[in-house]
């Protein structure tokens, strides 16, 4: 998956994350609920375009693993509303479906710049050849 279009899969998850919000109760729980969510849902997208702009491989692993936090919590709340029966549950898994491979996605990236990271101390850290 190119950066591009994993930006864009995380800006249309905030985008829907936000009419969620809109569309909760206006219960206590209801509104304890959207306030979270919404700063956790609209969060991996703009922390995932500061990853892409990092200025460092360990730059872009932090920013990436804050992208991937956010957007694990997303997940939790948004399976606390289908628990709750907040909202019908037909809306809401396909949107829990999309946070989990957004998640995986977003994990493998690390993997793999980690292991990069590694690669190259790695390879840093060899003697020169005499």
């Amino acid at each position: 998956m190119k950066p591009d279009d994993l930006s864009e899969r995380l800006l249309d998850l905030a985008v829907r994350v936000g009419k969620v919000v809109d569309a909760l109760p206006d219960t206590r729980l209801g509104r304890h609920i959207a306030g979270q969510l919404v700063r956790s849902g609209t969060s991996p997208a703009p922390n995932y375009e500061e990853a892409c702009a990092a200025e460092s491989r360990r730059d872009f692993i932090h920013k990436v693993r804050i992208a991937l936090k956010e957007l694990r919590e997303t997940r939790c709340w948004i399976k606390l509303i289908m628990r709750s029966e907040l909202l019908p549950e037909a809306r809401m898994s396909e949107l829990v479906n999309e946070a989990d491979e957004l998640c995986k996605i977003l994990g493998q990236s690390l993997v793999t710049a980690r292991k990069n990271e590694e690669r190259s101390k790695a390879q840093r850290a060899k003697p020169p050849p005499n």
